[in-house]
Order: C-alpha cells, then structure tokens, then sequence
C-alpha cells in the first residue's frame, strides 16, 4: 500500500430531470419517479504522481444535451485541490461515452490509459448505431486514434498497473471495454467504479443499469468490483449523488470536491 495516496470525487454537472427507469435494467415500478444524477471526474494525488480517472465532457455538450447544468471545469476544481491540468501525469478513461471524454485535450502532458477492446469497438461497425450513437464522443475517439500514433495512448488488456498503488482491470458489461480503478493506500482500498455502478443501489441491490452491452458481464462486473475492493474496502459509483453524503466535502469545495481517503 502507499501511504500517500489521497483520492478526490470532483463533481462538475448534474442533471435533475432524470427518472429510475433510465437507470435500472428491466422494469421497475417506479420508473416515473425522479432521480437526479451527478457527473463526476476522479483525482488520485501522490507526492510523485497526479492520476486523473475520465474527462468528463465540456459546457459546449451540456448545452447541446440540455438538462445538464454545469457547475465549473474539472481544471478549475483540480487546482482548487492544490493541483493543476499540467501535472496530470496519466488520464486513465473508464469507457468512451461522451460524458468520460470530453475533456481530453486540457491534459496534453498526461499518458491515457484505456482499455484495447474499448478502442476498438468505438472504431467498430457497430460505434454509430443507435445507442451507441447517441453516447459517444466521435471527435474524442478520433483524438485517441490520432494520439496513439504519437505513443501518448498506452492500450492495455485487462489489469495494469498506472502507477505504485493504482491499478484499472477491465470489467466490460456497460461497455466492452470498461475498466475500474482499484487505489490502494494505507487508509485503505478504493474502486473507483466508474459506469460498472452508476449508483450505489445498482451493485448493493445487484440491480444492473439500463444501458447494457452484455446483461452477464455486467452482473460480473458487480462481483469483480465487489472483489477488488474486499470487506473492508470502499466503492465509489460513477454518478449517484448520495456520494456527498457519504463522503465529506472538502472544505470551500462542498458540492463540488468531496474527499474519499
């Protein structure tokens, strides 16, 4: 374990006008009722390294999206933290939905790691159909296309290690090649989920999220995550706002930084 590790849940938009039945798999039976959803970046500090888990996506796509209101940059926040973009030595990407890409080229100096099965199914036949479509980013994957000829994109498969005391494993299920982060400091382990749980209920009620790419690996997804971070370990989800409550806010930060060890 590393002993310095310190591990940031960086809330930058949220949308309200959301509903249950978007975001459980299946019927449920309150599926009108309401159910907001936060977006969020991951900051893990270090004395030798700054690792920044998804970019989130930009004011321009929540203004395209609608119903997402933007509260300020991951930049903006990560400096507040006593950070900056610049230091960010790796940007470790989750998935490629537009809302985990966004905001690739404000960490020019940062090695992206990301799954290869991810690449390449966003460079796939199947990419621009339907809801796939409607979730991507395409100026974002044709980026990592581009950067991966200039050895800034380290494609991996299945578990790496980032840097001492961070490492992703690939979990599929929402996407094919989505991947969590485990840290591991001398507070104790984290799994940064990401989308392999957008919110708590979904891995504590083994209830898999509406947008699937395979139902079993999802449901695999929830056992990998649940293994990673052990009995005594912490889970953090990809959007569910009761992660403020859970966690406490950093001071002149509240609603927007909240620390997790």
């Amino acid at each position: 374990m590393t002993s310095d590790l310190g591990v940031y849940a960086i809330r930058f938009a949220h949308r309200e006008a959301s509903v249950r039945g978007e975001h459980f798999y299946g019927h449920d039976p309150c599926s009108e009722a309401p159910f907001p959803i936060d977006y969020y970046v991951w900051l893990i500090t270090s004395d030798e390294h700054t690792v920044l888990v998804d970019a989130g996506f930009t004011p321009a796509t929540a203004r395209q999206r609608g119903n997402r209101y933007y509260l300020q940059s991951p930049m903006e926040t990560i400096a507040a933290l006593g950070s900056d973009a610049g230091q960010v030595s790796h940007l470790v990407l989750s998935h490629l939905h537009y809302d985990h890409v966004g905001h690739l080229a404000d960490f020019p100096a940062a090695s992206v790691v990301l799954q290869e099965a991810e690449l390449a199914f966003w460079t796939s036949r199947h990419a621009g159909r339907g809801e796939h479509a409607r979730l991507a980013d395409p100026e974002a994957t044709a980026s990592l296309v581009r950067e991966n000829f200039t050895g800034r994109v380290r494609l991996v498969n299945g578990e790496y290690e980032v840097v001492p005391g961070v490492t992703v494993h690939r979990v599929g299920g929402h996407t094919p090649g989505l991947q969590v982060t485990r840290v591991e400091s001398a507070r104790g382990t984290v799994v940064l989920a990401a989308d392999a749980t957008h919110f708590f209920e979904n891995i504590e009620g083994d209830r898999p999220y509406g947008v699937v790419n395979h139902l079993p690996a999802m449901y695999e997804a929830f056992d990998t995550v649940r293994a990673l971070a052990g009995p005594e370990g912490v889970v953090v989800p990809g959007h569910d706002p009761r992660v403020r409550e859970r966690f406490p806010a950093v001071a002149g930060l509240e609603g927007m930084a909240a620390r997790i060890v």
